[in-house]
């Protein structure tokens, strides 16, 4: 595909463009700063991105070292819950990737985004491909990610129950469904939005690779267990990588989607579709920052309407834009606030523009 390289290009490659209820007002948003205003803001720091690779790796590396050497006690259970957490940070730096963002030459960029979504379980190329339709075609029938997000506030017992089935692991299956491509299923009208349908043909074969990369990789994790340890190392690798991975990291990604997008009442701008979530001050909004938006992925509106910003400039990004009144009236909100409206009581109507989606069934989401 031809491209300008400067990460916009991930806008491109879609069949339905146009489509999003918040597409109207996308535009117009999307003008507040001027091309020399974004300029430096989209520069990619390649030592940044390393950093933060690092980072979350050097903090998984501690807790399973921990975990190891505390083994076979209770604490081996403070090791879960790091390396959860950590792992959610890795989705968020595959996130990237997905939208080229990570490193500045593609090559590596796809070769880390892959290898950080494989030790995952997903695909990073496919994700790409949803992760498209999502920012074209936000809260339309075509945005997969709306099953999640779409028809809060639900009320406080039903999330309740999905973050606790999340927590014991009996939706993870479905979360590995979503990235490798599966129909996002819209329980209200059963109409199924199908994202490896609307893209490139060439997204669309990078995809199917990549999805047997990560099967054969999958496969392989175990095996590479056994063999450096045994069946005592193959428990290892199950209670301190895969464990995480099926309870600790699914609620955090469902409640994240629903922060990002949760409980929105006008689709008419990305402004207002999407949400930022203040994390500075209070001790709570601190927590909820290190639990749920690690590489500043809290600044979700900014990300939508400029996508080409790497997530080491997003809060730049969002001090450019508040100077010039981009936010009044725009969904940004205290951590704490969008608790409140996310776990409010059940809304007898989605007052929304569009009428779909409105109650979907929750199963399914999305990292960004």
């Amino acid at each position: 595909m031809s491209v300008a390289r400067n990460g916009e290009e991930f806008r491109e490659d879609l069949r339905p463009l146009g489509r999003s209820a918040a597409g109207t007002g996308n535009a117009a948003a999307r003008r507040i700063l001027s091309a020399d205003e974004l300029a430096p803001l989209t520069r990619l720091d390649d030592l940044r991105s390393f950093a933060a690779v690092a980072q979350t790796a050097g903090v998984i590396a501690l807790a399973v070292a921990f975990g190891v050497w505390v083994w076979p006690s209770p604490w081996v259970v403070l090791s879960v819950l790091v390396i959860g957490v950590q792992q959610h940070g890795l989705f968020v730096l595959a996130h990237e990737a997905a939208h080229y963002r990570l490193f500045s030459r593609r090559a590596v960029n796809d070769f880390a985004g892959r290898l950080i979504g494989m030790a995952g379980a997903i695909s990073m190329c496919t994700y790409r491909v949803i992760h498209r339709l999502h920012h074209n075609s936000l809260y339309s029938a075509e945005d997969p990610d709306t099953a999640i997000h779409g028809g809060y506030p639900r009320g406080v017992a039903y999330l309740w129950k999905k973050l606790a089935q999340d927590a014991i692991g009996l939706n993870a299956w479905k979360t590995l469904a979503y990235f490798f491509g599966a129909p996002a299923l819209d329980a209200e009208t059963q109409r199924a939005a199908r994202p490896l349908d609307d893209t490139s043909p060439q997204l669309r074969a990078a995809a199917r690779a990549d999805r047997w990369a990560v099967v054969a990789f999958q496969l392989g994790a175990p095996l590479a267990a056994v063999a450096f340890g045994g069946r005592h190392g193959l428990l290892q690798y199950a209670v301190l990588w895969v464990l995480p991975l099926v309870t600790v990291l699914q609620p955090i990604l469902r409640l994240r989607a629903i922060c990002e997008h949760g409980a929105v009442t006008d689709l008419s701008s990305p402004l207002t579709a999407a949400r930022t979530n203040r994390t500075r001050g209070r001790l709570g909004n601190r927590v909820g920052h290190a639990l749920l938006f690690p590489h500043h992925v809290n600044y979700h509106v900014e990300h939508h309407l400029y996508p080409a910003v790497p997530h080491y400039r997003l809060p730049r990004l969002h001090d450019a834009l508040a100077a010039k009144g981009a936010f009044d009236g725009a969904e940004v909100r205290d951590l704490g606030a969008t608790l409140g409206l996310v776990f409010a009581p059940r809304r007898a109507k989605l007052d929304t523009a569009i009428g779909i989606g409105a109650r979907r069934d929750g199963s399914l989401r999305s990292p960004g």
